[in-house]
C-alpha cells in the first residue's frame, strides 16, 4: 500500500488511536494517581526498595509494572485493579519477609545464599560455574579494589543479592596476577615476580613443580606468581 493511499483517518488512528480526545486529559490524572500508588507501595515494601532489590521485591516490582500498563492505555480499564494488585503484592512481600526472618531455610530458598568464589588466594572454579561468575568478572571486581594478585585475597564472597564482598589477606602471599595479560609493562612496575609457581587457571600454588597437575582444578599450566 502506498503512503498516498493512507487517508487522514488512518493517520489519526496511527498517532492518536481510537479513543476520545478527552482520554488524554484523563491519562494525566491516571499517571498522577498511579505514580502515587507506586510511591506508597515502594514505601510500604521497605527501605531496600530504594537501594537493592531482593528476588521477592523484584517480583513485586515486575508485577506492579505489568499492572499499570493496561489502565494507562485503555480507557475502558479502571484504576481500582491496580490498587488491589498493589495491596496483594505488598501483603505477600511483607509476609515472605516476615517468615524469612524467622526461618533461615526459607530465607535461603527465597533469597539465595552467598558463595565464596575465592578462598585463600585460590579460585573456586566449580562454585564460580554454578553461580555464573567468570574469571574476568572476578578479576575485574578485584581490580576495582586495587588488588594486584590473588595472594592479597583471603575471601571474595558473591552475595545472595548479587554484590561482592572482599576480605583482604593480612599475610599477603605470592599469587596469580589479576591485571590484564597484555598490560605487561604496568605489571612489571607494580609487581615483582616470585619463584613460586601457581596454577594459571585457579591460582593454587604448586608444591611439586609444574609437572604435577594442579590439586585444585587438575590443570597442568603453571606460571610464576607475583608478590
Amino acid at each position: 500500500m502506498k503512503s498516498s493511499d493512507i487517508h487522514f483517518n488512518d493517520w489519526q488512528r496511527i498517532f492518536i488511536g481510537d479513543v476520545p480526545g478527552g482520554f488524554y486529559l484523563e491519562v494525566v490524572f491516571r499517571i498522577f494517581l498511579i505514580y502515587l500508588i507506586l510511591m506508597i507501595s515502594m514505601r510500604l515494601m521497605g527501605k531496600r526498595m530504594a537501594s537493592q532489590l531482593s528476588r521477592n521485591e523484584l517480583i513485586g516490582m515486575v508485577s506492579l509494572a505489568a499492572a499499570i500498563g493496561v489502565p494507562l492505555q485503555s480507557p475502558d480499564r479502571g484504576i481500582l485493579p491496580i490498587i488491589v494488585i498493589a495491596a496483594i503484592v505488598i501483603s505477600v512481600q511483607q509476609l515472605v519477609a516476615s517468615l524469612a526472618t524467622k526461618s533461615q531455610s526459607l530465607e535461603k530458598v527465597t533469597q539465595g545464599n552467598l558463595t565464596a568464589i575465592i578462598e585463600d588466594g585460590c579460585l573456586n572454579l566449580d562454585k564460580m560455574q554454578q553461580v555464573g561468575i567468570t574469571r574476568e568478572r572476578a578479576f575485574a571486581q578485584l581490580r576495582s579494589h586495587s588488588i594486584r594478585h590473588l595472594g592479597e585475597v583471603k575471601r571474595l564472597y558473591f552475595e545472595a543479592g548479587g554484590n561482592f564482598t572482599l576480605i583482604k589477606n593480612f599475610d599477603v602471599i605470592p599469587g596469580l596476577p589479576v591485571l590484564p595479560i597484555w598490560d605487561k609493562e604496568y605489571q612489571q612496575q607494580v609487581s615483582e615476580t616470585s619463584e613460586q609457581l601457581v596454577c594459571e587457571d585457579c591460582g593454587k600454588e604448586s608444591a611439586d613443580g609444574e609437572h604435577v597437575p594442579c590439586p585444585n582444578c587438575g590443570s597442568k599450566h603453571f606460571i610464576s606468581a607475583v608478590k
